[in-house]
């Protein structure tokens, strides 16, 4: 640990120990006769059989969800969903993450600030609230910070054109999607959307689940009135036959 090591995760650090310790395993100390595996392999063959549960290397302790579906830890809030506001839960906190358990459930996980007074987000947390009341979409303090792709601020643009406050709960539709899907798979879906004229979510939303599915989106065009519409005749076998005997003329 000297110099202090430096990584990009701790799962990094972890690996680039690991290497290390594995490499050093050769070595054979000063006033020893053996290497440090030979000597770790008798060394093991003395130990207590581990415990049938793993330990949980993390602080617990209870915590109560406040008005703003926040719960602390230390000098820091972390959020839950909206739904467990007021809720007694159980506050996990390891040294890179914080977990919340309500009943036995996992309901919020979060990167562990080490910080102070700060404020940690998950800004789905707060859309189904949001949904109700679409009007606080542009101040809600948890989406400040929510990186979107510009297809979907391009949506939110068309569906509040056309649909107003209706558009705007819609919209926020499209952005719960992310509760079950990745928000990369969603982003997509919402360009693909865009470049074929369907801007609704039931639209987005059939788009992943084809996409899920390997199969081409079929929408019910007769929900959306507003998309042109296109004119696909039967062919003519006597329009193929006339093409034939110009061909046959040139």
């Amino acid at each position: 640990m000297v110099p202090m090591p430096v990584a990009e995760s701790f799962e990094a650090l972890n690996a680039r120990l690991e290497a290390s310790c594995r490499k050093r395993q050769v070595a054979v100390l000063r006033g020893q006769t053996t290497s440090i595996a030979e000597r770790f392999s008798a060394d093991a063959a003395l130990f207590m059989a581990r415990p049938a549960h793993a330990f949980d290397p993390c602080h617990i302790q209870p915590g109560r969800v406040s008005s703003l579906s926040l719960v602390r830890y230390k000098t820091n809030d972390y959020s839950v969903p909206t739904a467990f506001a007021h809720q007694l839960v159980t506050i996990k906190a390891y040294v890179d993450r914080i977990e919340v358990h309500c009943g036995g459930d996992l309901i919020a996980r979060h990167r562990r600030s080490w910080e102070r007074e700060d404020y940690i987000y998950d800004p789905l947390h707060y859309l189904a609230l949001i949904e109700e009341k679409a009007g606080s979409l542009d101040q809600a303090a948890p989406l400040q910070d929510w990186l979107l792709s510009p297809a979907v601020h391009r949506m939110r643009a068309l569906m509040e054109a056309r649909g107003g406050k209706h558009g705007r709960r819609e919209f926020v539709q499209v952005l719960r999607l992310c509760e079950t899907f990745e928000q990369s798979l969603v982003e997509s879906a919402v360009a693909h959307a865009l470049e074929i004229g369907a801007v609704s979510f039931d639209a987005v939303k059939m788009i992943i689940l084809a996409r899920l599915e390997h199969r081409p989106p079929r929408l019910d065009l007769s929900l959306y009135p507003y998309l042109p519409r296109a004119q696909v005749s039967v062919t003519d076998a006597r329009a193929y036959l006339g093409l034939m005997d110009l061909a046959s003329a040139v």
